[in-house]
């Protein structure tokens, strides 16, 4: 089935809110690093202007500027609207309100679509998705992914997460994930199966609270590495 823009609600997380939910040092930021199903987010946008090394790749990055604006424009109001209604699911502290949280977004969404051309032509966008990505062995030292793996456990399978992992430690030295719960605000319940699977073959698999909490209890990220 193609992948269409109508089943996108593009939600861009902040620059800030990146550097938080990873835990990414100074040093960690002059990595090279991935950024899986990105979207509309502002990472990209500015470690490259504070002269980084980040390439992201998402679906969504099939459709042009134009496309992607509007999509944002006719699922912004909905969103809200669901924050608004399940807004006690929400730690109100590093941000304080569903207003200050939508215009966080809409910043961060703005900076990225004033990127997004550029940013393709550099290659710093690329249309791909998990669990096959379009990049050499060991390419980055850092892949990150935010609020896709695990939040739709739902929607995606053990299987599918074992394999994007798989695919995201082939292409870089170090794996990240945050965060750990279901969009239910559960702990995924592939966490202890992907964790064990990962100890088994070898690596090293923590994990590490971070500063960063908005779902709550969502304050942790999952880490796999060779040992």
């Amino acid at each position: 089935m193609a992948f269409t823009l109508d089943k996108v609600v593009p939600w861009g997380r902040s620059y800030a809110e990146y550097v938080s939910m990873f835990g990414l040092t100074e040093a960690e930021l002059g990595c090279r690093i991935l950024g899986c199903g990105d979207g509309p987010a502002e990472f990209n946008t500015e470690l490259t202007q504070r002269g980084g090394s980040v390439i992201s790749v998402d679906p969504v990055y099939i459709f042009d500027v134009e496309q992607i604006k509007s999509r944002i424009a006719e699922t912004y109001a909905t969103v809200i609207a669901q924050l608004r209604k399940n807004q006690h699911d929400f730690v109100w502290d590093a941000i304080p309100s569903i207003e200050a949280l939508g215009e966080i977004r809409m910043s961060a969404m703005t900076a990225f679509l004033a990127d997004f051309e550029i940013g393709k032509q550099q290659g710093r966008y690329i249309t791909g998705e998990l669990p096959l990505l379009p990049f050499a062995n060991a390419q980055f030292d850092i892949a990150l992914s935010s609020h896709f793996l695990f939040l739709y456990s739902a929607h995606l399978s053990a299987e599918f997460h074992l394999q994007a992992l798989q695919e995201m430690l082939r292409v870089a030295h170090e794996v990240r994930v945050f965060p750990l719960l279901a969009l239910d605000g559960a702990i995924s319940p592939y966490l202890s199966f992907i964790s064990e699977e990962f100890t088994c073959r070898g690596f090293v698999v923590q994990i590490k609270n971070v500063a960063y909490e908005f779902q709550r209890e969502g304050n942790q990220m999952l880490v796999i590495k060779p040992e």
